[in-house]
């Protein structure tokens, strides 16, 4: 499954008068961070809204040597092409980029023609109904560190984003060997076995409320990984007597 955590920047709020300025993408293949990034600053040929440039602070004179859209649009298609795109607040950066393709005419279909989409603020809405959810309030919920973001970026959003997906969805986002056998280093040390003639464990079964709050949470996980959740196959390879 490869999925592209994507992110964009623009000169404003309206798709139909405002335009894109930076792309950010980051690739992840069967839930794992490949390395690979897509990452573009574009040529608007109009100026930046105030209250835009306070949010990423790309000024129109930084972009005038950069390509414009239509010099950028094969190569970030070529990127995206068959992905699944992650994105937080969908809707906009679909909408802006859907806008961009527009403008060069019908041949470049909208970003549904080349890839599908998940939009992970509707996923956190209902994983935390009421909350705040944010990226910077996911961020302190997930515990990712995003304390080197003191202005928004296309591709540094969109690193942050891939960690908070992982981790909302349960997956791992990196893995050292060095520091989990320095982590087990001492537990053998720590290890103390229980007697034989110990009382028995009690054993506390889940409450209604816990096993639908699970089922709920499986039901996320099977959108998520496209009906592929190891729980449900596991529970249901039969066990041998």
């Amino acid at each position: 499954m490869r999925q592209i955590v994507l992110d964009t920047e623009t000169t404003g709020l309206e798709p139909d008068t405002h335009r894109v300025i930076e792309i950010g993408c980051v690739e992840i293949v069967n839930r794992r961070l490949t390395g690979s990034r897509y990452h573009q600053y574009i040529n608007p040929e109009r100026e930046i809204d105030e209250g835009a440039l306070q949010v990423h602070g790309l000024s129109t004179e930084f972009l005038s040597d950069k390509p414009v859209f239509a010099e950028v649009v094969d190569s970030f298609l070529e990127f995206v092409k068959g992905a699944e795109l992650v994105i937080h607040n969908a809707p906009f950066d679909v909408g802006f980029l859907n806008a961009e393709l527009q403008r060069l005419g019908p041949n470049f279909g909208n970003v549904s023609t080349h890839c599908s989409v998940l939009d992970t603020l509707m996923l956190a809405r209902k994983m935390r109904p009421g909350q705040k959810n944010s990226l910077d309030a996911l961020c302190r919920f997930y515990e990712v560190d995003n304390s080197h973001r003191d202005l928004h970026g296309a591709l540094l959003d969109a690193e942050i984003l891939a960690e908070v997906y992982l981790r909302m969805t349960g997956g791992q986002v990196s893995l050292s060997l060095a520091g989990q056998e320095s982590q087990n280093a001492g537990v053998g040390a720590g290890l103390k076995r229980l007697s034989a003639n110990r009382a028995p464990l009690p054993v506390l079964r889940a409450s209604e409320a816990e096993l639908q709050a699970h089922e709920q949470y499986l039901q996320m996980l099977d959108k998520a990984s496209g009906d592929k959740t190891l729980w449900r196959q596991n529970a249901q390879t039969p066990t041998v007597q």
